[in-house]
């Protein structure tokens, strides 16, 4: 097999890659769920049947076609078929709350909704919403579509949902020539015939940015089950015989943890992958010695999938303190408040350049041309210094932003449900640092009066869980007469933070001591 294809082909490509795996090996598996397993060539088969479905319903090359689906093959079923009539894929997380959801079908526009839950969508859409069950074409027919319908490789191919700054989903577009490009560069994560761990939603910019990456190297994706544990992740990982772990830093400390990880054969690990959030020194030295193979550590985001990454062979320094060198020739500059370029050791924001960063946000103009300069940099949130080997440490990020379990989580976006709710006059959330899961939320409330003291700190979680991802919602509340604020009167984030920091170390003391007296 050539693993070093030219993909600059865009779409045409795609399809010959596709085209020649079902002709050689047909029954080689794409994808394992529960033990079962999907081929390449029931991938293909399927996803001929829902492609004649979309046309049937209207569906041309340059339409979005929205995926509300759990990982499965269901969903990889759409998404192929939505590329193979020459469409635009995107997809939401089910677990994000009802207006982000309406927010997304209201930006993405789409032709169609595939959805396994068309009540959560029936009221926003103005487009047919379908099951995967129902959008398939007449099985009896002759498929409308056998092949690919030819777009154009700098056309759209898939749009990826971030949350920006203001707490709203943005999606990152990306053509077909960027999703080639990312294949070509995968470096150690991606060898011929792997079997890969997939740990995260589909609807993750890791899987919606990889299928040249997963066609160029014909590999096996293996989910761990849809309510992820340790314990089943272990399971995933032995009995599947994974030979690349992925997965975000908290479940690795949670993998690591389990007192039957020393007599579970890994051997056929050839090594594992971390990133998404902050990545504990600790962490990577334990993952080395436990599952006795290497380690390397990514830096990316939804708008640069493919940005830093360590190298096999690289220094436990190097492994444990920076997020490594630049993938795929990407560009880095570390710049100051007052956008001067600064030199190796100092810290500042970081700005990319790469062939592997998104084209733009969909349908928003004004945020792109926010966030990418005319010179194609492109601003991270993120804090950050190069060393003179050019390897980046991360520090900390630009804005207010915290990553819980590997999520982003913007506490505009939180503040905003809390002041909904009749008893809450001001709002204020932080992030605070937390063992194995990175950091949580902390919410600071100001009643409106004395009448709503009856209001909980339960009340108000389960206000917000009703309402947006159940991820984002705060794990701690906080009644507080009046908000810090500075000397220009705005909210003192910092003092904030440091009262969260206090909060969380108290708790942690008093559940530590409780559990004590219990053990007595």
């Amino acid at each position: 097999m050539d693993n070093s294809m030219d993909l600059r082909g865009g779409a045409a490509n795609l399809a010959e890659l596709f085209e020649s795996g079902v002709a050689t090996e047909p029954d080689l598996p794409a994808l394992v769920q529960d033990g079962l397993s999907t081929s390449f060539g029931e991938w293909w088969a399927d996803s001929s049947l829902v492609a004649s479905g979309l046309t049937e319903l209207g569906v041309h090359a340059g339409d979005l076609v929205l995926l509300l689906l759990p990982s499965g093959r269901d969903f990889i079923t759409c998404y192929l078929a939505a590329l193979r009539v020459g469409a635009t894929v995107s997809a939401v997380n089910p677990r994000l709350g009802p207006t982000e959801i309406a927010h997304i079908v209201d930006r993405s526009r789409p032709s169609v909704i595939v959805t396994d839950t068309c009540e959560r969508v029936r009221d926003l859409a103005q487009c047919p919403v379908r099951t995967p069950d129902s959008i398939h074409g007449n099985p009896g027919a002759a498929p409308s579509i056998e092949g690919w319908a030819p777009v154009s490789p700098d056309s759209a191919a898939v749009v990826v949902w971030t949350t920006g700054s203001t707490g709203k989903p943005k999606g990152a577009w990306f053509d077909h020539t960027t999703l080639a490009f990312i294949a070509n560069n995968m470096g150690p994560l991606s060898r011929p015939y792997d079997r890969k761990l997939f740990p995260i939603p589909f609807a993750h910019a890791a899987y919606m940015t990889r299928i040249y990456d997963q066609l160029l190297h014909r590999s096996t994706l293996v989910l761990t089950p849809a309510e992820w544990t340790a314990d089943s992740m272990l399971n995933v990982l032995a009995a599947e015989r994974i030979t690349v772990g992925q997965g975000v830093p908290t479940q690795w400390e949670k993998l690591i943890a389990l007192p039957r990880l020393a007599d579970t054969d890994l051997s056929h690990l050839r090594l594992v992958s971390t990133g998404a959030s902050r990545v504990p020194a600790t962490l990577v030295e334990a993952l080395h010695e436990r599952l006795r193979c290497p380690v390397v550590v990514r830096y990316a985001s939804t708008e640069v999938p493919l940005a830093f990454g360590t190298r096999v062979g690289d220094p436990m320094e190097t492994i444990t303190s920076t997020v490594g060198r630049p993938l795929g020739a990407a560009e880095v500059e570390i710049r100051g408040g007052d956008g001067r370029v600064l030199p190796a050791g100092e810290i500042g924001r970081v700005f990319l350049r790469s062939h592997a960063q998104m084209r733009g946000y969909w349908r928003d103009s004004e945020r792109t041309a926010e966030t990418i300069s005319p010179e194609g940099w492109l601003a991270t949130s993120d804090l950050g210094r190069l060393d003179t080997a050019g390897n980046l440490s991360i520090v900390g990020r630009a804005d207010d932003a915290y990553i819980r379990g590997g999520y982003n989580i913007y506490p505009s976006e939180i503040e905003t449900v809390l002041a909904a709710h009749p008893a809450v006059a001001r709002a204020a959330v932080v992030g605070t640092s937390a063992p194995v899961i990175g950091e949580i939320g902390v919410a600071f409330i100001v009643l409106e009066d004395q009448r709503h003291h009856a209001v909980t700190e339960t009340d108000l979680r389960t206000w917000c869980r009703d309402r947006i991802a159940d991820y984002k919602v705060p794990d701690s509340v906080v009644f507080v007469e009046d908000l810090p604020v500075n000397a220009t009167y705005k909210v003192d984030v910092g003092r904030l933070r440091a009262m969260a920091a206090t909060l969380t170390a108290e708790r942690r003391r008093s559940a530590t001591a409780d559990r004590s007296l219990l053990g007595r």
